[in-house]
């Protein structure tokens, strides 16, 4: 049999133990993109989407696996219930037991409680080795969707394999890229509303295996992950003022970029291809975006303008900024090339637009708008058109998209003196709000890629 090893993660050893991991089909190696196709599809629109019912029964038990098998299969059913689009059929309305991974299942035993998917497989473990493989079936057309998939690693990363399975049954169903296999970093909030103390944190997507990056000594806003998510970059007052800074996420070294005198940098975020970090630097009152080449600390300025020009981001292909700049007095969304020269404006609602972040897919902008008293999370196309409101509250901010395009995750403030910050998710259709669980009060999310 053939075996694809690869590393999981390159975050280690903060984000994850080092991971070793087999991927193989258990008839010939295939991934979850090359899976074959059937019939079994949900088509995902705009409009009202009625979850497709699924079934995971426990795990099989194939050695030593005990909670895991349960506690594997748990992981996997609410990743996928968590994304609004499938709806999970509790354990106690089987009819059929799965106990052997390698039968076929009763496919009219499943049709007879409506399940139009069913996800089973089996754990092993000896020692701190574990190993994982499913399978995935579509009830109504009686076949097995794609093949199997087998995962090999450490114990301590069972939830990544919990995830790597959702993915890819979310994949095989949706026919779009997974997003539960991810971390996030954001900033840990503890302490009374005017004097928070605040550290950056990393967790799993679903709130889960949160780790500390820095104290609370000092403040640190609007965390970026790079695009192969070894490195952070970030905004720090160490110093007493706002210094943006780059943190190694395996050695949590961290240097201090584009340093000048009598400056202050912020809102920096990577290029595509992780090369360079485009930012604000403010000078005499005045703020501009610049560009940071880091290999050779080439600096270059990319606007000159009598106004504030910050939250830079690129488009997925690197040759476009998207930012804010209120040179048209309030705070609006313009479009650049990346190289610098002439913006056009593309926001063109009522209220003020903030903190704009390309989609990974290219296709659509999210930002933050404030209008009327509430503030908003929503998205447009890149020319400014179909522009939707996702949310609506006292403080909604920052979005930040999953790797797939398909979901945001932003920070929602509550009022009043007692008001604390969370982290929320929504779809960018606007459906499936969600609060993403953490030990106290998070602000500044930014969504890593799909992990390796």
């Amino acid at each position: 049999m053939t075996v694809k090893r690869f590393l999981i993660p390159a975050l280690a050893p903060v984000l994850a133990p080092v991971l070793a991991i087999a991927l193989m089909a258990l008839s010939g190696v295939q991934t979850p993109a090359q899976a074959q196709s059937g019939p079994l599809r949900i088509e995902i629109t705009e409009g009202v989407i009625e979850p497709l019912p699924f079934a995971v029964p426990d795990f099989v038990d194939e050695g030593g696996a005990g909670e895991y098998a349960r506690n594997i299969a748990r992981v996997i059913a609410s990743d996928l219930s968590g994304t609004g689009l499938f709806r999970e059929i509790p354990r106690e309305a089987h009819i059929a037991r799965v106990s052997s991974f390698d039968n076929s299942i009763g496919y009219e035993d499943w049709k007879a409680i409506n399940a139009q998917a069913v996800i089973t497989g089996a754990v092993t473990v000896s020692g701190d080795r574990i190993v994982v493989k499913f399978r995935l079936f579509d009830v109504f057309s009686g076949q097995q969707l794609g093949e199997g998939l087998q995962f090999a690693g450490t114990t301590q990363t069972w939830r990544r394999m919990a995830h790597k399975v959702a993915d890819a049954a979310y994949s095989r169903i949706t026919g779009e890229g997974g997003y539960f296999d991810t971390r996030v970093v954001f900033v840990s909030e503890s302490g009374p509303k005017n004097q928070r103390l605040k550290r950056l944190a990393v967790m799993d997507y679903d709130g889960a295996n949160v780790q500390y990056l820095t104290d609370s000594s000092s403040i640190v806003l609007a965390p970026r992950f790079s695009p192969t998510g070894d490195r952070i970059l970030y905004t720090s007052y160490a110093t007493g003022f706002p210094r943006i800074t780059l943190m190694d996420v395996g050695s949590l070294r961290t240097q201090t970029l584009a340093e000048q005198q009598g400056t202050m940098t912020f809102a920096p975020r990577f290029s595509p291809d992780g090369g360079r970090v485009v930012f604000s630097l403010e000078r005499g009152g005045n703020s501009d975006l610049y560009m940071l080449t880091l290999g050779s600390g080439n600096l270059s300025q990319l606007t000159n303008a009598p106004s504030i020009e910050t939250a830079p981001s690129f488009s997925p292909d690197g040759s476009q900024i998207v930012f804010e700049s209120d040179r048209s007095g309030t705070q609006q969304l313009y479009i650049m090339p990346a190289s610098g020269g002439e913006a056009r404006r593309i926001s063109g609602g009522q209220g003020r637009y903030s903190t704009p972040v390309w989609s990974p897919r290219g296709d659509m902008i999210a930002f933050t708008k404030q209008h009327q008293g509430r503030f908003h999370i929503g998205v447009m196309r890149t020319d400014g058109s179909e522009e939707r409101l996702l949310t609506a509250s006292f403080l909604d901010e920052g979005p930040t998209w999953a790797p797939n395009g398909r979901v945001i995750m932003f920070t929602r403030e509550t009022s009043g003196a007692g008001g604390s910050a969370a982290l929320y998710s929504v779809d960018i259709s606007g459906r499936n709000l969600r609060q993403i669980p953490t030990d106290g009060a998070a602000s500044d999310p930014a969504w890593s890629p799909l992990l390796p």
